[in-house]
């Protein structure tokens, strides 16, 4: 029996077109699954060597370099609102901040980079773990929202939303034993 079969309850032939709709339907799905994974690869690449970073630059460095820079475009432009809460956040950077930064940004990226090759590998175990973790980041990203008010943390939250509910997609059909593609 084929996969579409198996999926939509009957066979391509009985239904003028229909099999074939749903076989393209399928099979658009998942090249948008795979691409949203890649996206969250990129993503966690991102945050594995911004974190890499920040573990081998000091805090003092840091500070130094941001305002060195804010101070520069506050010298051209008293109103630049970058270079203006770049130097606040300077000046309150701690050490235990830039702690925090780098093991919650290659911590992050190490765990989404093992999920998102599981994923792409078709590995079951993959699917649960990614909905609990990706749900997880959801959570902290809601809550991190109720104190900055931050639109991208919404953003990020919708697209992990998607991955999600293409990761349940896909789960479905390996669990039947279809192929994804």
């Amino acid at each position: 029996m084929k996969r579409d079969e198996l999926q939509i309850g009957f066979a391509c032939g009985r239904v003028k077109g229909g099999g074939v709709v749903a076989a393209m339907r399928e099979r658009r799905i998942h090249q948008v699954f795979v691409v949203s994974v890649l996206a969250k690869g990129a993503h966690a690449l991102i945050e594995i060597a911004g974190g890499l970073a920040l573990y081998f630059v000091s805090t003092t460095t840091i500070v130094r370099l941001i305002s060195r820079w804010s101070y520069g475009e506050i010298a051209e432009d008293q109103h630049d609102w970058v270079a203006r809460h770049l130097l606040q956040f300077a000046s309150s950077f701690s050490v235990a901040e830039h702690d925090f930064y780098a093991f919650y940004l290659l911590s992050h990226g190490v765990v989404k980079t093992v999920l998102v090759h599981g994923l792409l590998k078709e590995k079951l175990w993959a699917y649960p773990a990614s909905f609990a973790v990706f749900g997880a980041f959801i959570g902290y990203q809601l809550y991190r929202y109720s104190f900055t008010h931050d639109p991208a943390l919404i953003l990020l939250s919708l697209f992990d939303l998607v991955v999600i509910g293409l990761a349940v997609h896909e789960y479905r059909l390996l669990r039947k034993h279809l192929p994804t593609h």
